[in-house]
């Protein structure tokens, strides 16, 4: 597991992107649970299964789950990049990006693409060949916001709840 750092200057302000640590969890969990969609499937109130998934990411150098802070040090934003390892592509590594979110008082600011703009560096850092994401249909402004960033709605995506 490589150690991740790095300042996000976004105008004036510099944050900083680093790999998330323990401490971190209950903020990124309220980025989660503070989002019109996952308002209705995340709960802070039992920390215990995020804390479980946490542990398994972290062990697993395939999984970087990332926290954004602010000047004061405070979580303002993360992502997890999953590098993927196939035989498509003549054996391409690629990332995938999930969970992405930025805390509502620090949006359409610049952060969000300057974050996305360090996950595509560093999965470029890691050689992989593609950067993919999903994003729910009912995002919209999100799926504005990463046709802007040059990602292209190439391929339908399918889920199964089990």
């Amino acid at each position: 597991m490589s150690d991740v750092a790095a300042p996000l200057l976004v105008g004036s302000v510099e944050y900083r992107v680093h790999r998330a640590a323990q401490d971190d969890l209950p903020s990124i969990v309220g980025l989660l649970v503070d989002d019109e969609l996952g308002s209705s499937r995340e709960s802070a109130t039992d920390l215990a299964p995020y804390r479980e998934a946490f542990a398994a990411m972290d062990a697993d150098p395939a999984q970087l789950l990332v926290a954004v802070k602010d000047p004061d040090g405070l979580v303002v934003g993360t992502l997890q990049l999953t590098f993927i390892p196939g035989l498509a592509r003549r054996g391409a590594l690629r990332a995938q990006i999930e969970a992405v979110r930025v805390h509502a008082a620090h949006r359409s600011r610049g952060l969000g693409a300057a974050l996305f703009g360090w996950a595509v560096e560093e999965s470029r850092r890691r050689g992989c060949a593609l950067v993919q994401l999903t994003t729910d249909k009912k995002r919209t402004d999100a799926h504005r916001f990463y046709d802007r960033l040059g990602f292209t709605a190439s391929h339908e995506g399918y889920k199964m709840s089990l």
